[in-house]
This record gives structure tokens, sequence and C-alpha cells, in this order.
């Protein structure tokens, strides 16, 4: 793998522990990979001084991939993208107002310049394959294990 002393790669943030049993998922697919990740609860709105300090400081941190889960207004993947340049890829949290879709419209209309990448409305698994071909396109072996990963899923 792309760290060989369990420094996480891949970095999972969350609006709100409610948000956690959705991210489950997402953190077993990781784990069935054997891709090392960090796990973080802040609100872009309750707390944006710690978002910005956590993504600001993901690459340095060994960080190569964000994972950033959110609902309702979801500003939390774009407030991460305007401070970082790794990937950060969206997930959007099924909410009881409009079933997720206010949050997955928010994560896919960001302004030009700030993109992230976004799945499916409660789509953590998916993310975290998403999070692995990406640093599978730098790593031979995360490579292999997306290759793999397909391969079994077509028996």
């Amino acid at each position: 793998m792309a760290d060989q002393n369990g420094t996480p790669i891949v970095g999972i943030i969350m609006g709100s522990e409610s948000d956690m049993p959705a991210m489950e998922p997402c953190m077993a697919q990781l784990d069935a990979f054997g891709v090392p990740y960090e796990v973080k609860v802040a609100s872009a709105h309750r707390k944006p001084a710690e978002v910005h300090e956590w993504a600001q400081s993901a690459y340095d941190r060994g960080i190569r991939v964000i994972i950033a889960a959110a609902g309702k207004a979801a500003h939390l993947g774009g407030v991460v993208a305007a401070y970082t340049a790794n990937p950060v890829i969206c997930v959007p949290m099924k909410t009881s107002d409009l079933g997720g879709l206010d949050s997955l419209l928010s994560m896919v209309q960001m302004p030009s310049g700030v993109p992230v990448a976004c799945v499916a409305i409660n789509g953590a698994k998916n993310a975290a394959i998403l999070a692995v071909q990406m640093l599978g396109t730098g790593d031979v072996e995360m490579y292999r294990t997306i290759v793999d990963f397909k391969e079994q899923m077509a028996r």
C-alpha cells in the first residue's frame, strides 16, 4: 500500500456524530482494502476554524484524498476543498426534509475553481472505492487492489 507505517492517507470528515452510522460502510470498505484513514467530526458552520485547520494541514499529515459527509446545507465538502489541494469526495447525507436532495444539490453546485467529486446520497461505500481509485493512479498496489475488487464483483 501507499503507506507502510499505517499513517492515514484518507481523511474522513463529517459534520455531525449523527452522520457516523451512514459513514460506517466507508470505513468498513477502507478497512477491507487495508487503507489507513483518520476520522474527524466538525461542522463547517459550528466549528469553521477547526475545519479550516484540519483541511489545511491534511497534506502535511499524509492525507492524499478527503471524504466529506454532510447533510442539509452540506457546505462541509466545499469548505474543505477551499482549504486544500487534495481531491475531496462528498457524500450527501439523507435528510428528513428533502431526502438528501438538498445535500446533493448543495455539493454539486460548487463554484468554478473549487471542484469536488460527489457520490450518491448515503453513498459512503462508493466514496471509499473512489478514494482508492484516485490513490491507485499513482500507486501500483492500490491500483491492483481496485482491479482485484472489480474482478471479484464480476464473479
